[in-house]
């Protein structure tokens, strides 16, 4: 039943991350209008009818309506329910860690930035710096107050660090071509999050995901060699794999060497 609960709450914030998207894409993000002082109700892209009650239920609306909107008939993008669902199982699996609650409420805030991060991104080859330095600070805040000045704090401080530098070496090698001045910024919040050396579990995974579907989109003959490819999903996927399984990789990598 908690389960369920937990479930059902990570719908609704997926929801709602949906809408931050969608805004974001539109005429940008202001704290006053979009969480205290919100006075336009949800409306289609398409046709811009506001939605009735019915329309706006995660996930069961789109099936039910068969993913299309019930004025215009416009197919309403699968973004929204992806969304719904990879928040809703993101929360499952964060809740399921028996971490301390303070530790759950600042990773279930962290998934929330990373979902909006991935899908505007993916969707605009863009990494919204309203969404990214708010998240940076709160980690920063986080981990020096979790650890204070010790060596732990330093860990997540170091990560941050050189995966940032690591990133903007590439970016400045390549003058911008191979990779975006908003990856480094990235990889400052993921090095917060995964600190040392679980960030470079992380930052591998980015780079073989990306290698693997890369070389299957110019397969499919989707993009070509030149191509421009947003980073930022990868290098959240490696982040989500490595904050729950980082350590089980690391014993797997060092199995191989010692026997």
């Amino acid at each position: 039943m908690i389960q369920f609960i937990i479930f059902l709450f990570g719908l609704i914030v997926g929801s709602f991350l949906n809408y931050v998207i969608y805004r974001l894409s539109i005429d940008g993000f202001s704290f006053y209008r979009d969480f205290i002082n919100v006075k336009s109700r949800s409306y289609c892209p398409n046709c811009k009818h506001v939605l009735n009650w019915k329309d706006l239920f995660p996930v069961f609306s789109f099936i039910f309506l068969k993913g299309k909107c019930r004025y215009c008939k416009e197919r309403i993008s699968w973004q929204y329910p992806l969304v719904e669902i990879s928040t809703a199982f993101l929360f499952l699996l964060i809740s399921s860690q028996n971490w301390p609650v303070i530790d759950t409420t600042f990773m279930l805030y962290i998934a929330c930035v990373l979902i909006i991060i991935f899908a505007f991104d993916l969707k605009h080859y863009l990494i919204p710096d309203k969404i990214l330095f708010p998240a940076i600070c709160v980690s920063f805040i986080y981990r020096l107050f979790y650890f204070g000045l010790t060596n732990n704090f330093l860990s997540y401080l170091l990560a941050a660090l050189l995966a940032s530098l690591f990133f903007l070496i590439i970016y400045l090698i390549s003058k911008g071509t191979w990779m975006g001045f908003g990856d480094v910024k990235l990889a400052i919040l993921l090095g917060l999050i995964l600190g040392f050396p679980n960030i470079l579990v992380g930052m591998f995974l980015a780079f073989f995901l990306g290698a693997i579907i890369g070389l299957i989109i110019i397969f499919l003959g989707k993009k070509g060699l030149k191509s421009e490819v947003p980073f930022a999903p990868f290098l959240i996927t490696g982040t989500f794999i490595a904050m729950f399984f980082s350590q089980d990789i690391i014993n797997w990598y060092l199995h191989l060497f010692i026997f």
